[in-house]
Formats: C-alpha cells, sequence, structure tokens
C-alpha cells in the first residue's frame, strides 16, 4: 500500500498528532507491511537508527491512541499493528499464525467471506479477534521440498 512523506505528514496532521522523523518512520513502516507488525518487526524494518527502541514503542502506541494504526492481532500475546483504513476498517478480518516462522499474515477475503453473519451476532463478531494457527504455505513448500 505504501504511502508518501507528504501523505504520512498529513495523516498525522489530520489525525492531531505532532509530526516527528520517528513518527513518520513508523506510520511508513506501517503502510509498507503486508500484514500486521510487532513492535519488533517495526524495529528490524526501520533498521540502524538513532531512535530509541521504546521511542518506537511509545510512537505505535500514539499512532494506536490517535486511530490511525490499530492492534489487528495479538498472536501470541504479542500485540501486532496495522494501519487503520482511513473508510473506518479497523483491519478487523481472520489471521493466519504460522505455527513454524511465526509469521501473522491478513488471510484472503476469498477465505473469509463466508464468516459474515446476521443479528444478533453481527456486534461481537465484528469485534472478535479470528486467529487460525496452521504451517504458511512457505513452510509447507520448504517441508515438501527437503
Amino acid at each position: 500500500m505504501g504511502i508518501t512523506r507528504g501523505e504520512a505528514r498529513k495523516i498525522l496532521h489530520d489525525s492531531g498528532l505532532r509530526v516527528t522523523a520517528p513518527r513518520l518512520a513508523v506510520l511508513r513502516v506501517l503502510a509498507d507491511s503486508e500484514g500486521p507488525l510487532s513492535w519488533g518487526d517495526v524495529l528490524a524494518r526501520l533498521g540502524d537508527t538513532d531512535w530509541n527502541p521504546a521511542t518506537v514503542f511509545r510512537n505505535l502506541v500514539k499512532l494506536r491512541d490517535a486511530g490511525v494504526a490499530t492492534v489487528a492481532a495479538r498472536a501470541e500475546g504479542i500485540d501486532r499493528y496495522a494501519l487503520a483504513h482511513p473508510k473506518g476498517d479497523a483491519h478487523r478480518h481472520p489471521h493466519f499464525v504460522c505455527e513454524d516462522c511465526g509469521r501473522v499474515a491478513c488471510l484472503p477475503v476469498e477465505l473469509t467471506a463466508s464468516l459474515s453473519v446476521d443479528e444478533p451476532w453481527v456486534q461481537s463478531v465484528e469485534n472478535a479477534s479470528v486467529e487460525m494457527r496452521g504451517h504458511c504455505p512457505d513452510c509447507l513448500e520448504q517441508e515438501v521440498g527437503s
């Protein structure tokens, strides 16, 4: 999905957040990701910086509190963040956790479309966190190739 530096600045400004270099960087890492990222994942993707790891964590929390990011998954008890969709989608869809490599991935809509429900469960399901576990395609491929 990726966003430009200017788009990131506008998102922060529109959300009432100060524009800082670490905040811009964290926001852009989330925007570039195909799936939810843990704090450690964000640190790894930022690479070698002068920023304290606590600064990166505080910025994730600020982005979450401002509605710019959301905790999309809590696999293994670790919060994983994703950029919130501008139309209010709080990244509420099932995720897949690989038992081998630990990767957390958003499941394709085709696999999850049948999870819709009618009243009285609509609100409960919309606010639920669904997590499927198993072996991701990459790990399965490695297993077969071995």
